[in-house]
């Protein structure tokens, strides 16, 4: 099968990286660099009825994925993940036609199977051996799962107050767990201190190019699974926000091979008001967030003071005219009471808040209830 990726690029300044190398930041500006492929070729060698003769995985996307040998790949069966009509939920809220994406469904419990299982399969394309990971709970889980079927070292910092499930599965699979006082951006600034002399190459989100290409093909998935028709809404929760980020980009590659048309969704983000950094940006009309205060909530990924692409996730809310909006931690329990109870979906806390978030935006007429909106539940109920 063949491969597009042509080279990396700043997604602030434009500079140009080499994908034959490890790469982290934009070392002029210190941004994420994204992976960029030849749409032109793309779009005159790869027909979407391709697609119906392959498996229903999110590697079945390979003209559009980095990873340039398949051999590469570290893969535990990363299978489409369903979007549930939820039609007792929607007649609940007054929505003519409610879609829960579900992203529980695959490895480790959560969406973060599919950055990492991509940000490992590259590391072992580009030949490292020692990975790590700031993280407040999932994306430990996956880097050490994925680490593991890899033969990859893998080194994780999380809060001393993350979920015992993800302390426990990352013990369980042979990672270095050190837990530490404080939240996933100090962290962060510990794997950013010691990777030089630990020689540990550093998969924090969006601070390596490759997590943010295995998030995108969620939106490879909305797109197949309506049809090449995106909906009218997305609500996503946001911690880091590699998944906004992930889409609002392959919708537009998709647009340029030409599997789409100019509509997008409104991308509507769903923060803890415990720690809502890109919601108190997008009110105050900024291009990036403040570091979060005393950051405190139920919803662990949405624990996130700062995130590093924070310019990006408020650039795909402003332009597909969505919003930000927070929601307290007892609606997020709420949340999760409403989807099981209505549903029968046993979601993650993140994605209850978006429950929350919806219920806000229909009592302040931010969605319309004739809009077709497809809700995010990012993992497991633990």
């Amino acid at each position: 099968m063949t491969n597009y990726l042509t080279y990396l690029e700043c997604s602030r300044c434009s500079a140009i990286y080499d994908h034959e190398s490890p790469q982290n930041l934009c070392t002029k500006c210190e941004k994420p660099l994204f992976a960029r492929y030849d749409l032109d070729k793309i779009a005159h060698e790869w027909d979407r009825a391709s697609l119906s003769a392959r498996e229903a995985s999110m590697w079945r996307y390979a003209e559009l994925l980095p990873v340039v040998d398949t051999a590469n790949i570290v893969s535990l069966g990363e299978s489409m993940t369903p979007i549930i009509r939820t039609k007792r939920l929607g007649n609940m809220l007054g929505v003519d036609e409610l879609w829960v994406k579900d992203e529980s469904r695959l490895p480790t419990g959560s969406f973060k199977a599919r950055g990492l299982a991509m940000a490992v399969s590259k590391a072992k394309e580009l030949g490292l051996k020692k990975l790590a990971i700031p993280s407040a709970g999932n994306a430990a889980t996956a880097l050490s799962i994925y680490a593991a079927r890899a033969g990859m070292e893998a080194n994780i910092f999380m809060p001393k107050d993350a979920p015992a499930f993800n302390r426990n599965t990352c013990q369980l699979a042979g990672a270095n767990v050190t837990l530490i006082d404080g939240l996933i951006t100090d962290a962060g600034k510990i794997v950013a201190q010691r990777k030089s002399q630990e020689g540990w190459f550093d998969v924090s989100t969006l601070k390596e190019p490759y997590r943010v290409e295995g998030k995108k093909t969620m939106g490879l998935e909305l797109a197949e699974q309506f049809d090449w028709k995106l909906p009218d809404v997305i609500i996503y929760p946001t911690g880091g926000g590699t998944g906004i980020v992930g889409m609002w980009k392959v919708f537009q590659e998709l647009e340029e091979i030409g599997w789409i048309g100019a509509k997008r969704p409104r991308m509507i983000s769903v923060q803890s008001a415990g720690c809502a950094p890109i919601v108190k940006a997008w009110e105050e009309g900024k291009t990036e967030a403040e570091p979060w205060q005393n950051a405190k909530t139920i919803a662990a990924g949405l624990r996130v003071p700062q995130a590093v692409g924070d310019f990006l996730i408020l650039d795909a809310i402003r332009h597909s005219n969505g919003v930000a909006i927070a929601v307290t931690d007892a609606e997020i329990q709420e949340g999760l009471k409403t989807l099981a109870t209505s549903e029968g979906i046993l979601s993650c806390p993140e994605g209850a808040a978006t429950i929350a978030g919806l219920k806000k935006l229909i009592d302040g007429k931010m969605v319309n209830r004739s809009e077709q909106i497809v809700l995010f539940n990012t993992g497991g109920y633990q």
